[in-house]
């Protein structure tokens, strides 16, 4: 089944949002009298196609990676003199910077509509209380409490731990000070507590910013009874069963199934003796722990899994939002979003993060299946992000991408002349070099992360 959800999931993801962008383009180029030729979604072999009234050919093509609006271009074909009005290159400088401007501004705008839906939706959220801090950690040097709530992030609200997760990504490769603002625990009383990093997480492959100040979450004590097993698993492998409760791992109580997940993670290939109930008996095995790649490094795995226990309902909290106020929100999720992707792309080139946190098509793939089997406010998040994402990347001033185009215009407008084709051509094969480098480089990431 999640291989269904991986593969529509991506299917929908990039018809919609290639589409979208692409149609940005096409809207805006009709309005201003440009002729389009062909609206293509996907590239290579077209699948179907048609035309409409004014001529233009629509196309779904075999390969679903990208797609393009072709218009009518004295630059690329010759053009008959009763059309040479509808021709792009015929056009005011603010007419082409509008309508290349136009596809980037429709992934922003579906990253609006997406937000808005989300906050009209609703959601149920995790209240962000502190569950343990971990000794000596810089949360613990800052005073961080167990049983505290954060409410803010140097002023950003944080409702919940994904928002606590944005507000503490922002700064990663910084050297500052963070302000929180906590609830004490059982209290209405508020306090600040300043949180000092340097150099936080540097170049860090897939940092987790919670965790990395010595925070853990609170969460309900999940039981090791075990509901669930792999069949090709260690724990299968040495005769544990559905039922079995474990207790304990080489002698360390486990009978918090997070504590145990934590040892099991540690050791990689180790061989470990479990100790266990069943049928109300005490008894001791041997396993042997396999090994899996996760983030470049190799984990432990006993192939066992537990039920989930119930959240307290006062650790969750409702939000909706009205249709007036979801759009308030929508605007300030996509302009936060939106400055994160390129303050980060700013910091990848600084070496303040890590390149190979850039991700490629084997990785949006696999979030793909994930939020689409997660529900659909989860896959409308997803949607909204990548959406920002090809938005911000079409708009950097690298010729080949949009971007690129609205660079050259600026030039033509300041110096009152476009620069020669030569330079252009010359500009172009410098972008598809650096466009195809940067490509490679996020599938070696994607292929490294399998």
């Amino acid at each position: 089944m999640s291989a269904l959800y991986m593969l529509f999931g991506t299917l929908i993801a990039l018809g919609v949002l290639v589409t979208f962008h692409e149609f940005g383009h096409f809207w805006v180029a009709r309005r201003c009298g440009v002729k389009v030729l062909r609206f293509s979604i996907g590239f290579g072999l077209p699948l179907f196609s048609w035309r409409d009234r004014l001529d233009t050919e629509y196309v779904i093509a075999a390969i679903p990676l990208g797609g393009y609006v072709k218009m009518l271009d004295e630059r690329e074909a010759e053009v008959p003199p009763e059309l040479l009005g509808q021709a792009f290159n015929r056009k005011s400088l603010g007419q082409r910077a509008a309508i290349v401007a136009a596809g980037p501004v429709a992934n922003f705008i579906l990253a609006l509509l997406f937000f808005w839906v989300i906050a009209l939706l609703g959601s149920q959220q995790v209240r962000p209380v502190v569950g343990e801090i971990a000794p000596a950690s810089p949360a613990a040097l800052a005073g961080l409490q167990p049983g505290e709530e954060f409410l803010a992030v140097n002023g950003e609200p944080t409702g919940d731990w994904s928002a606590v997760n944005l507000q503490l990504v922002r700064h990663l490769g910084e050297s500052t000070t963070l302000e929180l603002t906590l609830r004490q625990p059982d209290s209405s009383l508020e306090v600040q507590r300043p949180l000092a990093v340097k150099n936080w997480l540097k170049g860090a492959e897939d940092p987790d910013p919670i965790s990395a100040l010595g925070i853990v979450p609170w969460r309900p004590t999940i039981s090791s009874v075990i509901s669930e097993l792999d069949p090709a698993g260690p724990a299968a492998a040495a005769g544990l069963q559905a039922g079995d409760r474990l207790l304990a791992l080489d002698g360390e109580d486990v009978s918090d199934w997070q504590k145990l997940v934590a040892r099991v993670r540690d050791l990689p290939g180790k061989t470990v003796a479990l100790t266990f109930e069943r049928s109300g008996q005490v008894e001791q095995m041997q396993v042997h722990l396999s090994a899996k790649a996760e983030g470049g490094q190799f984990a432990g795995y006993l192939g066992a899994g537990v039920t989930a226990p119930e959240w307290p309902a006062d650790m969750l909290r409702e939000v909706s939002y009205g249709p007036l106020e979801a759009i308030g929100q929508a605007l300030g999720k996509t302009w936060a979003m939106s400055v994160l992707t390129l303050d980060s792309l700013k910091k990848m080139l600084l070496g303040e993060l890590s390149v190979k946190n850039l991700s490629g098509p084997i990785t949006i793939a696999k979030v793909a299946g994930a939020t689409a089997e997660s529900g659909l406010g989860e896959f409308l998040n997803f949607l909204a992000y990548l959406s920002i994402s090809l938005g911000v990347l079409n708009l950097l001033p690298v010729p080949i991408l949009d971007g690129g185009h609205l660079m050259f215009y600026l030039v033509e407008w300041v110096r009152g002349r476009p620069l020669s084709e030569r330079l252009q051509a010359l500009g172009m094969q410098m972008g598809i070099a650096l466009v195809v480098a940067l490509m490679v480089l996020a599938l070696v990431n994607d292929v490294g992360r399998l």
